[in-house]
């Protein structure tokens, strides 16, 4: 990654935090949120030498990426946010990896699709850690059984968990929560922490850190 004030400021906070949790900063995947961001800043951050980019729609993903695909062989994508099952075609062929695995319905279309185009996605269980009404992810009693079918069942390619805490509550709980829930499950990677918890994040065993407004500043209101 080409070294620009940004680019160093988050790779030294990484670094910083792997080290005071004892781990290697190299463990950890920054995820570049990309989502509603103008396209002077995208190619800022593709000269800046990022290639992992987060994106929380499908259709908003196609537009920006599908080209640059091409140009830019080593970039992988991760779908970030909630996935209707009318997107799933479009997501498998996209994307690389899924965090949003949260119900049996969209776990069965993506394993269809990936079957039908023969592509085999990493995919992670989305977990409503708070279990909050109006937050997807499925609940932590029923992560097990859950995880189960889409592995055991359906043949999806789980590698691990991710979350997004309740806005009000200490993020440390959840991070800590959804670790102890992976390695219940037998999963080793953490989707946890965005711009402004990621630190933490990193401490509890975050894998793939999700961040935003950090790297290319706040989104631009629609």
């Amino acid at each position: 990654m080409k070294v620009t004030p940004v680019s160093a400021e988050i790779t030294n906070a990484i670094k910083k935090a792997a080290q005071h949790a004892d781990r290697c900063p190299s463990d950890i995947e920054l995820i570049a949120v990309s989502k509603q961001q103008p396209e002077d800043r995208i190619e800022a951050a593709l000269a800046d030498g990022f290639r992992v980019f987060g994106e929380n729609r499908v259709q908003e993903a196609h537009t920006r990426w599908a080209d640059r695909r091409a140009l830019y062989p080593d970039m992988r994508l991760h779908l970030i946010g909630p996935l209707q099952s009318n997107k799933t075609a479009d997501a498998v062929a996209l994307f690389d990896v899924i965090h949003t695995v949260d119900r049996e319905k969209i776990a069965r279309a993506l394993s269809l699709e990936m079957a039908r185009q023969n592509r085999q996605l990493d995919c992670f269980i989305q977990v409503n850690t708070g279990e909050e009404p109006q937050k997807s992810g499925v609940s932590p009693k029923e992560l097990p059984a859950f995880a189960d079918f889409c592995i055991s069942e359906l043949g999806l390619q789980v590698v691990g968990l991710m979350c997004i805490p309740p806005a009000d509550e200490n993020p440390a709980i959840h991070f800590g929560f959804l670790n102890h829930l992976a390695s219940q499950a037998g999963l080793s990677s953490l989707s946890m922490g965005m711009s402004a918890d990621f630190e933490t994040a990193i401490s509890f065993g975050a894998t793939h850190i999700r961040v935003g407004s950090a790297i290319f500043g706040d989104r631009i209101p629609r």
